[in-house]
């Protein structure tokens, strides 16, 4: 949260478009426990627009966001800049934006290292893209969906009491943890401090991203200081906890779930809970609202790519273009069309609202359908039926 993009740990670990995730995360490799912090980098929902509809009707406004977080200005981040002085200009934002004092910043920095692991991470190809029959078995899987079964079971009152008060399904809490690190057990071998940055003044593409969470950071530790930033472990993107969450996000949307003054992403499941629920009630989460529809695709419709994964398609644009949802599946006002490579070929799924809430926590929609099918799976594990 989480949230670059709100990029999940395992999958952060192996694609890292997330947590910074801004862009769409590349798929996690099954060797990490979870996928980029989708909240890594937030991005501003698409204006409503695009592709004609092909009913001649207008498309729907798309899901209201959260303003789009800070990053850190020219002077910080600019490579033409000698590095020193970049560092100098950090000090000075950093106390300018936040109120920090410049002595304990430039401390702290006097202590972090630049990781080469870490650029080479961020810097080597793109695996090659897997398509869903290839992506779906890291994260829907018998273990991970026996361990999300007995993760809700041991902490079934504090999940639902969670979801009664913000109308997140406890299923989907479960899910996100057991797929960014598998139910708390992966979470981070790195110093975020380290992690940060070398990521702000070594990694020119992204710096002012994470110089700005670097900076936030630092206000972070300042609001939690049960937090110790030269010892803090995380993901190689600076995500954090059993949630996976970028500093801005730690700061902005956590909670404290249980009145003791602090908020624990860490450890305190507590806090952990009740943050991921915000996180998707910032995002748009609609109570009782569906995520996904099989959808079926006319004999003659032509291809439909939507460019962007906002739901601003009625119902009546997707059937005028051939894809409908299949008899049984759960219907909304807007939705966006997922064309996916399945075990059995072509699938075709409507994405609605609280779809899109899950593609702000990581911006792949086959990370984002893979949380709603494990959490589904969960579910019908857990003694109810899900929404």
């Amino acid at each position: 949260m989480n949230r670059p993009s709100a990029l999940p740990l395992a999958s952060c670990l192996l694609s890292f478009a997330l947590v910074a995730c801004a862009t769409q995360a590349n798929p996690p490799s099954p060797e990490t426990a979870a996928p980029a912090p989708a909240d890594a980098s937030v991005q501003p929902a698409t204006p409503a627009g695009g592709p004609a509809s092909a009913t001649g009707q207008g498309l729907l406004a798309p899901v209201p966001q959260p303003p789009e977080r800070p990053v850190a200005p020219e002077p910080v981040t600019d490579p033409a800049i000698p590095r020193q002085q970049r560092i100098d200009n950090f000090v000075d934002y950093t106390v300018r934006t936040y109120g920090m004092d410049a002595a304990g910043v430039r401390s702290v920095l006097s202590q972090a290292q630049k990781r080469q692991s870490i650029l080479d991470a961020m810097s080597r190809p793109a695996e090659k893209t897997r398509t869903w029959a290839e992506y779906r078995p890291i994260f829907v899987n018998d273990a991970r969906i026996s361990g999300g079964r007995s993760f809700y079971a041991q902490h079934r009152a504090a999940l639902d009491r969670v979801a009664a008060q913000t109308g997140v399904p406890a299923e989907y809490i479960v899910a996100i943890i057991g797929v960014e690190t598998s139910y708390g057990k992966i979470t981070g071998n790195y110093r975020v401090v380290d992690a940060l940055y070398t990521l702000a003044f070594d990694f020119p593409k992204r710096a002012p991203f994470f110089a700005g969470e670097l900076a936030q950071l630092f206000a972070l530790a300042q609001e939690e200081p049960q937090l110790d930033v030269t010892t803090l472990k995380g993901s190689y993107a600076g995500a954090m906890g059993m949630g996976q969450f970028m500093p801005s996000s730690y700061r902005l949307w956590a909670k404290d779930g249980d009145g003791d003054g602090r908020r624990d992403l860490l450890t305190h499941l507590p806090d952990v809970f009740a943050s991921i629920a915000n996180y998707f009630v910032i995002h748009g989460w609609e109570r009782d609202g569906p995520v996904v529809a099989r959808a079926d695709r006319d004999a003659a419709a032509a291809d439909f790519a939507p460019e962007s994964l906002d739901p601003v398609y009625p119902l009546a644009d997707l059937a005028g273009r051939g894809y409908r949802p299949r008899a049984g599946e759960p219907v909304a006002e807007g939705a966006t069309l997922l064309s996916l490579h399945g075990d059995a070929g072509p699938e075709y799924w409507l994405g609605y609202r609280n779809f899109y809430v899950i593609t702000r926590y990581n911006r792949s929609p086959m990370y984002a359908l893979s949380v709603h099918q494990l959490a589904q799976a969960i579910r019908a594990g857990s003694g109810g039926a899900g929404p």
